[in-house]
């Protein structure tokens, strides 16, 4: 056993990236709400004053892009042309085209839409079965939205960002020993207020008890002491830039392929899905403290490159013998991963901050531990 720390962080929906992430997914579920057979591979960058959408999609349906545009950045609250960035006032350029017929010609024939290696992970920190640091970095950021949204701090803006780093004794979660918030605010507003107003109001409600320790924690509020211009008219955004705060906050391993904007058939977002799905129910399934699933597919091909599961000493039993579970209980081809999960309807925008995984599995089919008894008994 050993002391260490680890730090995961998160965003707020208000942060640029994450605001081209919910821009992006909002038009893979306009697509999906009247063709759930949309081929969908939208991207967007936010600056001052613009939005651009664009990428390759093939649908049957009307998308109203710079409509749907302006009532995404309405929403995440984007209401105030003081904050340099307001959803009447931004211009929308919209440069999407169809699919290309080379990569048509390969999911046409229920084959991956694109190459690539992704990975599952699940653990037994939380009752989510999740790592401990990314999920209390989405919860401070939920919580920073909510008291902007809620009035109780008026003077908050849409931007922000959460770190928190945890103190371990082995694979045991000893203490929250550091937080960082950078809350975008209003001009006028002391930090000595923002500061006692954060801590009181956004990180003591969401920390454990158990793991708190005031006396032993370090507090970043604002670190620089001022964050008023923010969102993207202080940094610009794009799709699919903020990957780590997607998946398990460097806990798990990431094969570098973002989700937002992508319909199904693009394995980065379904075998991601798939592989979480699998990891989960290992660990749910008792075989396994902790695993990690890679995935592996070639463009137009159906079955996965290769399989590999890892549980870091923590397996019940050899690793290779769970591989073979794992290719016997789920189906792991990309039609059979959006027919099991159910991928082909218009819920991802909710994904598209605060996390794909650790979600309520009503919603999230991906989260379900439903291959329990099948893994138990392969």
């Amino acid at each position: 056993m050993s002391i260490h720390f680890f730090t995961s962080e998160s965003v707020t929906e208000g942060h640029p990236d994450k605001m081209c992430d919910q821009i992006s997914d909002a038009v893979l579920d306009a697509a999906f709400t009247d063709d759930p057979q949309s081929r969908v591979a939208c991207e967007t960058f936010v600056t001052t004053g613009m939005v651009l959408v664009g990428g390759e999609i093939t649908t049957r349906t009307y998308i109203d892009i710079p409509g749907l545009v302006r009532c995404v950045v309405r929403e995440i609250g984007y209401t105030d042309p003081h904050y340099g960035f307001d959803y009447l006032s931004c211009a929308v350029l919209n440069t999407i085209q169809e699919q290309s017929p080379d990569i048509a010609m390969g999911v046409d024939r229920m084959g991956a839409g694109d190459q690539g290696l992704m990975f599952g992970f699940a653990n037994r920190e939380t009752e989510a079965l999740m790592p401990l640091p990314i999920m209390l970095a989405h919860n401070l950021t939920r919580r920073l939205a909510g008291v902007r949204k809620d009035g109780i701090l008026s003077y908050i803006r849409p931007d922000g960002k959460s770190q928190v780093t945890v103190k371990y004794d082995g694979d045991k979660a000893l203490q929250v020993s550091a937080v960082v918030i950078a809350a975008q605010h209003d001009p006028n507003v002391e930090m000595d207020q923002i500061r006692a107003d954060i801590i009181e109001q956004v990180i003591k409600p969401v920390i454990p008890s158990d793991l708190f320790n005031d006396q032993e924690i370090t507090y970043y509020i604002n670190p620089t002491g001022r964050f008023v211009q923010g969102g993207p008219h202080g940094d610009t955004g794009l799709t699919g830039r903020k990957i780590i705060v997607d998946t398990y906050g460097g806990f798990g391993r990431h094969g570098g392929g973002a989700f937002s904007g992508k319909d199904p058939t693009k394995v980065d977002r379904s075998a991601s899905y798939a592989a979480r799905w699998v990891a989960k129910n290992v660990v749910a399934s008792g075989l396994a403290d902790q695993c990690e699933v890679e995935l592996a597919y070639a463009i137009g091909t159906v079955e996965p490159v290769s399989i590999f599961i890892e549980t870091r000493g923590t397996g019940k039993v050899p690793d290779e013998e769970l591989a073979r579970k794992v290719t016997k209980v789920f189906d792991l081809t990309p039609a059979g991963m959006i027919r099991d999960l159910n991928l082909r309807r218009p819920i991802y925008r909710q994904t598209a901050a605060y996390g794909h995984f650790g979600r309520d599995e009503a919603d999230f089919t991906w989260e379900k531990t439903n291959r329990v008894d099948e893994l138990l008994k392969a």
